[in-house]
C-alpha cells in the first residue's frame, strides 16, 4: 500500500522499519528521523485493488500529527492514533521518533462505516478511555509477537480486532456526544447496543425491539431515518460482519461455516449464504479461502 515518506529534517535521512505478522494483522515499527508520511487521493487511485485498513499507531518516543477528514489529533509518548487507509491521510513526526503500526483488514472489524468515519483521523492519550489498556498491550505485542506459535497469532490476533473494534465505538460515541443535540440520537445507540447484544438471537426483530424500549414500531422506525439503513436491514447488516471476521479468523480449530451463522442468528443456512454473497460478493467458504491482503 504505497505512501510518501517526506523527510523533514533537511539533512541524510536515517530511518529503519521492521515489520511481521501475528494473524491477519501486520505490525510496522518504524524508528526514524523527523518526517511526514502521507496517502494522498492519487496514491489511492493508483491501487484500486488494496484492500482497505484501519491504522493504529502506538507512539514510543517522539510525537505524531495525524491529520485525516479535516480532522488534526496529536500523539506523545505512550498515546494512540487511529486512520483508515481507504481516504488520504497525513502523519507528521516532527522530531526523532519510534511508533508501532498495527494494520488491520476492515472487513475484519464489527463496525459500521459511520462509526469509522468519525473514529478514524483521532487521537487517544495514555490517560484517557481505553488508552492505559490498548496502548501497554500493542506495546507488549509488538515487542514479542516473533515469539508467538502461528495458533496463538491467530487467537491474539482476533483479540486485536475486538480491541479496536471497541476503540473505535468508544471515539465515535465520544464524537457522537460532542455534535450537535439529537433528541433520539441516545436511544438511537441504545438500540444500535441492544441490537449489538443481540445478534446470536434469531428471534431478534424490530417489534421485539420496540418492546423493549417501551416504543411502538413505527417510532422506532422512524428514529432511524436518518442512519441510512432500516432496522431490519442493520441486524442482517451485523450480522453477516459479525460472520465475516469469524470467518476470516483462519487457524486449525475453525468452526464450520454452519456453526458460524447459527452462532449469529441465522438459522437458514441457504438464506444466509444468499445473504453473505450479496453483501461480499462471493460464498462464505469462498471467503474463507481469500487470503489477507498484504499492507505493504
Amino acid at each position: 500500500m504505497p505512501v510518501e515518506v517526506l523527510p523533514l529534517t533537511g539533512r541524510p535521512f536515517h530511518g529503519l522499519v521492521e515489520s511481521h505478522r501475528l494473524g491477519f494483522v501486520r505490525i510496522s515499527t518504524l524508528e526514524a528521523d523527523a518526517a511526514r508520511l502521507s496517502r494522498t487521493a492519487d496514491l489511492i487511485a493508483r491501487a484500486p485493488g488494496a484492500e482497505p485498513q484501519v491504522v493504529v499507531g502506538v507512539q514510543v518516543s517522539g510525537r505524531a500529527v495525524l491529520e485525516q477528514d479535516g480532522r488534526r489529533a496529536e500523539a506523545l509518548p505512550g498515546g494512540l492514533v487511529l486512520y483508515d487507509t481507504a481516504r488520504p491521510y497525513a502523519v507528521d513526526y516532527p522530531e526523532r521518533f519510534r511508533t508501532h503500526l498495527f494494520h488491520l483488514p476492515r472487513r475484519l472489524l464489527v463496525v459500521p462505516e459511520r462509526d469509522l468515519r468519525h473514529a478514524a483521523g483521532t487521537a487517544v492519550s495514555a490517560l484517557e478511555g481505553c488508552g492505559p489498556v490498548l496502548a501497554p498491550f500493542l506495546g507488549e505485542l509488538a515487542a514479542s509477537a516473533r515469539s508467538f506459535p502461528a495458533a496463538v497469532g491467530d487467537r491474539l490476533a482476533g483479540s486485536v480486532a475486538d480491541l479496536v473494534s471497541v476503540l473505535v465505538a468508544q471515539l465515535a460515541d465520544g464524537r457522537a456526544a460532542d455534535g450537535p443535540d439529537d433528541p433520539n440520537g441516545h436511544l438511537v445507540r441504545r438500540v444500535r447496543d441492544y441490537i449489538d447484544d443481540r445478534l446470536g438471537d434469531p428471534e431478534l426483530s424490530p417489534e421485539r425491539i420496540a418492546r423493549a424500549h417501551h416504543i411502538s414500531v413505527r417510532y422506532l422506525h422512524r428514529i432511524f431515518e436518518h442512519e441510512g439503513v432500516t432496522v431490519g436491514r442493520l441486524i442482517q447488516r451485523r450480522r453477516l460482519e459479525a460472520c465475516a471476521r469469524e470467518l476470516g479468523r483462519r487457524g486449525r480449530t475453525a468452526p464450520t461455516v454452519s456453526a458460524v451463522a447459527q452462532r449469529w442468528g441465522f438459522a437458514n443456512p441457504a438464506h444466509f449464504s444468499r445473504s453473505f454473497r450479496a453483501a461480499y460478493g462471493v460464498s462464505p467458504r469462498e471467503w474463507r479461502a481469500l487470503e489477507p491482503a498484504d499492507p505493504g
